[in-house]
């Protein structure tokens, strides 16, 4: 719903044909001309289309309050943020109200009462469905006056009683009033503060200290949280679970397919921000040494391995080659293998591993990474003849490489090879990536193949660097 221009009174809403709805009659009225009509639902949301994604139209059809519950890095924040597209894009509200009154039903005791004084030229204002949503991140120490509201001392000492219903000022629930409010990680929050949302979610109003304040709230209230969260710090209290009408479970994307949209998706690799080329078959090595860390047995499955972890690897790759383009002054940044070890190094943090494990995270890091590297070459170059490549390797020739060799130095020791062309073709290499630095991604990572298919020694140098040899 669009704005009038002219409908700045009470009086001109009405006359401007205005209906008024509430929180959840919009989202589902909205969410079913979207099935209707086959558009997105959750435009960035990937992976979750025939899982997650039924259950949570369902529960917004339903008009339902919700828990999203999953490990780390799933998207469940993403997601909540997501359906504030199914507003109307425009709603009024009573012009200054903290709470965002509907001029047709105001609550509030000033709206109610600029209501009376007012009449049909009560102001009105217009919010746009970015401002209805709000956010906390439950922490120990938050209060029932930062989710609920408390006494203003401030407006008690500009003259007002104390027992004046407008000292109040209101918490975050009550301000996000016609909107979404998302509470992440809520077995956080202390079990005496989660008490106070009782009355949000089944009586749908709010209670501020002994004042005779009844405030009705329409609100969609929607709880994220990680089921490790039930018994490391915390719990959901029976009636807080038993007040939401849905619990999601949202999981880490299924297939490749899904890892490798969401990197390309999420990883901050365009020219304005790393300026580097990331080739295809690179990604699809960091998307298969995600899941391969997933399911190692070394790793505690109970913690999970983040999305965010795949998206940071690609960065961290794309910024090796950045790194190495400044220090060796050439034009075009293209990330090849001797930029993925970094990974390693740099995301070791990011994982929890078994106890029994201790002291050897970055051993089994890299074994994953050389297996993830492997997979993608026999699915890419291992049913290509790679002979005129071997080939330069005869009479003890030595190939070295590594983060800092610039791409032109790697061809000049590689010399011409025959059947470049299907071999960038094969990894994805189209019209547009006849650079030298593309040939040198393409050659590094057909040398390292065939190093990891055993046809091809190799030795680490000094500088993290790496020689081919027989």
């Amino acid at each position: 719903m669009h704005p009038n221009p002219e409908a700045h009174t009470l009086r001109e809403l009405r006359e401007s044909g205005h209906v008024h709805r509430t929180v959840k009659a919009e989202i589902r009225e909205n969410l079913l001309a979207r099935l209707r009509s086959g558009q997105t639902r959750f435009p960035g949301i990937i992976g979750f289309d025939d899982t997650v994604l039924p259950h949570l139209e369902r529960a917004l059809l339903a008009g339902h309050d919700l828990v999203l519950l999953g490990e780390r890095g799933q998207g469940k924040t993403r997601l909540i943020r997501t359906i504030t597209g199914l507003l109307d894009e425009w709603t009024p509200v009573v012009e200054g109200c903290e709470i965002n009154d509907h001029p047709y039903a105001p609550v509030c005791v000033r709206c109610r009462r600029l209501a009376e004084e007012k009449g049909d030229d009560l102001p009105v204002a217009w919010k746009h469905r970015d401002e209805r949503y709000g956010e906390k991140l439950a922490t120990p120490d938050t209060s029932v006056g930062d989710l609920i509201g408390d006494v203003d001392p401030i407006k008690i000492a500009e003259g007002r009683t104390l027992g004046d219903p407008e000292t109040v000022h209101y918490g975050l629930v009550p301000r996000t009033n016609r909107g979404i409010f998302s509470v992440n990680e809520l077995p956080d929050l202390a079990e005496r503060i989660q008490v106070s949302l009782l009355n949000v979610l089944e009586e749908r109003d709010i209670q501020v200290r002994g004042y005779n304040l009844r405030l009705p709230l329409d609100i969609l209230l929607i709880a994220s949280a990680n089921p490790e969260d039930y018994t490391n710090r915390g719990r959901i209290i029976t009636p807080l679970k038993d007040r939401f009408g849905a619990e999601i479970r949202t999981h880490y994307p299924i297939d490749l397919d899904a890892e490798l949209r969401l990197i390309r998706q999420e990883a901050e690799l365009d020219w304005v921000t790393l300026g580097a080329d990331l080739p295809e078959h690179l990604v699809e090595v960091i998307a298969r040494f995600t899941r391969l860390v997933r399911e190692s047995t070394a790793v505690d499955a109970r913690s999970g391995v983040s999305a965010r972890f795949s998206i940071a690897a690609a960065e961290t790759a794309a910024a090796s080659a950045v790194r190495r383009a400044a220090i060796a002054g050439e034009d075009l940044a293209v990330t090849r293998v001797c930029d993925l070890p970094a990974v390693v190094h740099t995301l070791r943090g990011k994982v929890e591993f078994e106890v029994s494990e201790e002291g050897r995270e970055t051993e089994v890091l890299a074994h994953l990474l050389r297996r993830a590297t492997a997979e993608v070459f026999r699915g890419t170059l291992g049913g290509m003849d790679l002979s005129p490549l071997l080939d330069k390797f005869t009479e003890g020739a030595q190939i070295e490489s590594g983060e800092l060799v610039p791409a032109a130095e790697l061809l000049r020791q590689i010399g011409p090879v025959s059947g470049l062309s299907k071999i960038m073709s094969a990894l994805g290499m189209g019209e547009g990536d006849e650079s030298p630095g593309h040939a040198a991604a393409a050659l590094e990572f057909a040398l390292e193949g065939l190093y990891l298919m055993r046809r091809l020694s190799k030795d680490d140098i000094e500088g993290g660097g790496a020689r081919y040899r027989t």
